[in-house]
């Protein structure tokens, strides 16, 4: 009953997308990215036919051979698979240490979201890069077949059961990474036996924090589960530590007070309207969640104050009076802007699905501030208790909080350096697993 609903759901998603296709841009890049894919994915692979076996064959048992001498056909190919631009981040510390740990081995990438996939289409760091086909039964044995994965990397969430199944049934190992479960979730229903199957599919878990662990343990998960860490708080220090300026943004600060907000929406900008009017010898800088043309548009109306990062490069970074706001209208470049701010805003926290990346700010030194709705982030909790963070509730709270921090400069940077603090002490995850990858020897033919 339970397979049969579940690919009911996938049929509806399907038509779903379909129908939204017709007018929302982001619904039609993934049907469009979707048409023929299996056929070009093969295609793709007929071309570099060096890229066919995993470090296992299906039977489970270990193919024999030296790899740094296998020949063409026995290279280890490794799958690791994210939801959208946020789990790709997450999974990237751990797939650039393996890069490096494994050099010859061949990395596949797969995205459901256009928001990942057209961003990193380009990434450098993986062999072949795809949209993942839709979880039907024959989509997944197709796929698999196709690419023949020795290991593959799972990032936080998203669990296509065809897919896990017919990994699990091909013995190939599957780790979920930077994993985190609570009790709402169906796994850990009454009525969620469909679900656990699912997770019974995973080799082994690597969690976010001890919760988890013990949901996991409720329903029979404990032996194959390590509480690891989040790999995102390796991500942000490796963006830190490797920090390149922006030109455009320094000169658009120059030597005044800055505050970067983003990931926001339209009730983050609101948010900080009257601030941003009754402030115009601070230097504010806005990178919307959405890029798209009406946002951006939306933004302009809302801040006369503002210009617009595209326009102010096509015109030589040429500084106009009155304006100190600065729209960002790219995807790629938030994690660098917070270097700039003196005071970061995260947005998201007024809206239904909670509060965006704080890490980002955090890992510089910055205080960070988000709206109220946050509880499902342990992270976003524990920089709270950590006081390098400050929730607020309305445009009210807001601006008392800034106006404190402004005027009390050892009140900011006592913030900032808990923020700093709290995300090196939790580094460490990607270690964690990669250790785990080499002890059991995973990539080791």
């Amino acid at each position: 009953m339970g397979n049969l609903l579940y690919n009911l759901f996938i049929i509806l998603y399907k038509l779903a997308l379909g129908l939204a296709s017709l007018w929302n841009p982001k619904a039609r890049l993934w049907v469009q990215g979707r048409k023929n894919i299996l056929k070009k994915i093969r295609q793709e692979f007929q071309k570099t036919p060096a890229v066919v076996a995993g470090i296992r064959k299906h039977d489970g048992t270990v193919m024999p051979g030296d790899k740094k001498d296998n020949p063409p056909g026995q290279i280890q190919t490794i799958w690791m698979h994210c939801a959208s631009l946020g789990e790709f981040e997450q999974g990237r510390p751990l797939l650039e240490k393996i890069r490096i740990a494994y050099p010859h081995a061949v990395v596949v990438l797969t995205f459901f979201s256009p928001s990942g996939y057209e961003v990193r289409k380009n990434y450098s760091g993986a062999d072949h890069i795809f949209y993942l086909p839709l979880d039907t039964p024959s989509n997944a044995e197709q796929f698999i077949e196709i690419i023949q994965p020795g290991l593959v990397l799972w990032v936080k969430y998203e669990y296509w059961f065809h897919y896990l199944l017919g990994l699990k049934q091909k013995k190939i190992p599957v780790l979920l990474i930077s994993g985190i479960f609570r009790k709402s979730q169906l796994f850990f229903k009454s009525y969620g036996g469909y679900m656990r199957e699912i997770l019974a599919c995973f080799t082994h878990f690597f969690v976010q924090n001890e919760e988890s662990g013990i949901l996991l343990n409720s329903i029979g998960i404990s032996n194959k589960v390590t509480l690891s860490g989040d790999t995102r708080f390796d991500r942000v220090i490796e963006i830190a530590e490797k920090f390149e300026p922006i030109s455009l943004v320094d000169k658009f600060c120059g030597s005044n007070r800055v505050l970067v907000a983003g990931s926001t929406w339209t009730e983050d900008e609101e948010e900080l309207t009257h601030y941003v009017k009754s402030h115009p010898e601070i230097r504010f800088i806005i990178a919307p969640h959405e890029v798209d043309r009406d946002t951006i548009l939306n933004l302009k109306k809302e801040f006369p104050s503002a210009m617009v990062y595209s326009e102010f490069e096509n015109e030589g970074g040429s500084l106009k009076e009155g304006k100190n706001l600065l729209i960002i209208d790219n995807i790629g470049m938030l994690a660098r802007l917070y270097r700039y701010a003196d005071i970061a805003y995260v947005g998201g926290g007024f809206g239904d699905d909670g509060i965006h990346n704080v890490l980002e700010a955090a890992v510089f030194g910055k205080p960070v501030i988000f709206g109220p709705v946050y509880h499902k982030y342990f992270e976003a909790i524990e920089l709270l208790d950590s006081g390098g963070a400050i929730s607020i509730e309305n445009a009210l709270q807001l601006e008392a909080v800034l106006e404190q921090l402004r005027s009390h400069q050892d009140e900011l940077i006592k913030c900032g350096n808990a923020a700093r603090n709290y995300v090196y002490s939790r580094a460490g995850a990607t270690e964690i697993i990669l250790e785990y990858i080499q002890r059991n020897r995973l990539l080791t033919i």
